[in-house]
């Protein structure tokens, strides 16, 4: 009877699967960084209800939670090349569009699909923190900006932060979806390296362990980042409570 599974296999595959990390981590960092200046933007622009950049911003919600993921990877990877083809064509330019790297249409396409879901993240912790807050810092002096910086949004950041954390261990398992566009993280080296011996089941079992301990050890990080947080606001807030009244 043939071994059906072999468990040595997978401890052989572990350490070769562990070297695409850093590309996995690459797509991952670099796409929520700019998912959350999108967001940010975004919550901003639906808070304070400004005309028709809140429509354009309801509009770009609406397509990127209501379309897959892969599909939107799709489109990144096969119509902005040729968008950007289009541009040469009408410009005059000879850019090689084959020089760009996949890794850039990856990070694109979940950049703008996170996005979506963080400017509603972030609107909500926005909108959790009280009005009378910003009042208080604007009757001692604070200009808008201080206060928003200093007061609203340490505070929404808080309310936030569990809802985000969570959306970026989404994020590092959705990267398993990136070599669709020809970007070779660790399930394309999986079954890459399964096809040489055809232990598709020992490669993919060995994936999985690597992908649970790391949302294990990123899931603990959000939560003492989260606790810290916490720990701060409570020290300010006793400090405040402290004080004598001028």
């Amino acid at each position: 009877m043939p071994n059906l599974f072999d468990f040595g296999e997978v401890l052989d595959m572990l350490p070769k699967l562990v070297k695409y990390i850093p590309i996995t981590f690459q797509i991952v960092i670099l796409s929520v960084l700019i998912s959350w200046i999108i967001g940010f933007a975004v919550a901003l622009i639906n808070v304070n209800r400004i005309p028709v950049l809140r429509q354009l911003a309801g509009l770009y919600v609406s397509f990127m939670r209501g379309t897959p993921l892969i599909v939107q990877l799709y489109i990144s990877y096969f119509g902005v090349p040729i968008f950007l083809q289009y541009l040469g064509h009408m410009y005059g330019t000879s850019y090689n569009i084959n020089g760009i790297s996949p890794m850039v249409f990856v990070v694109f396409a979940f950049a703008l699909n996170e996005g979506a879901y963080c400017s509603e993240t972030i609107r909500a912790g926005l909108l959790a923190v009280d009005k009378g807050q910003t009042e208080a810092a604007l009757s001692i002096g604070m200009t808008p900006a201080q206060a928003f910086f200093k007061i609203v949004l340490p505070e929404a950041l808080i309310v936030a932060l569990p809802s985000l954390g969570n959306a970026f261990i989404g994020m590092i398992k959705n990267t398993s979806l990136a070599f669709t566009c020809a970007v070779v993280e660790m399930t394309a080296a999986a079954k890459l390296l399964a096809s040489k011996n055809y232990r598709f089941f020992e490669s993919y079992v060995a994936l999985a362990i690597i992908y649970w301990i790391i949302t294990i050890v990123v899931a603990r990080v959000i939560k003492l980042a989260e606790k810290k947080l916490r720990g701060n606001e409570r020290r300010v807030e006793f400090h405040d409570t402290s004080s004598p009244a001028s």
